[in-house]
């Protein structure tokens, strides 16, 4: 089911991410390195086990999990959540939850691209991929 998202892909597009940044509570200079670097996102899975790695020459994160079951992610923010991540309707969502506060993250598949919803209360980002040749 996730398999359409398996592989290599690039950002080349960041929408509105910064105001997503200050929401979650990312401090000034971690934002303005998050808002220059555009991360290589990288989607394996093997024996029900997804992987998730995030890749730039800023800080490079991985997360290992399995559907609908809660981890704890360390994020490139250095956020300790309490995760869970699950496959609905076509979409990979991902919510964190932290000190009282939370996040989603929605990953679908738009014309060959893959495109990340980040939402923290009203504050919606969007992050847009090309896969890799």
């Amino acid at each position: 089911m996730v398999d359409q998202f398996v592989g290599t892909w690039k950002m080349t597009l960041s929408e509105n991410f910064d105001e997503y940044m200050k929401a979650i509570g990312v401090g000034l200079a971690t934002r303005q390195m998050g808002n220059v670097i555009k991360p290589k996102f990288i989607i394996s899975v093997g024996e029900g086990v997804i992987s998730m790695k995030t890749q730039s020459t800023f800080k490079s994160t991985e997360i290992k999990f399995k559907l609908d079951e809660e981890f704890e992610e360390k994020t490139a923010d250095d956020r300790l959540t309490k995760t869970i991540v699950s496959f609905n309707n076509g979409k990979l969502v991902q919510k964190q939850t932290w000190d009282g506060k939370s996040t989603t993250l929605e990953r679908v598949l738009e014309s060959g691209k893959l495109i990340t919803t980040c939402i923290a209360g009203d504050v919606v980002a969007v992050r847009t991929y090309e896969r890799e040749a």
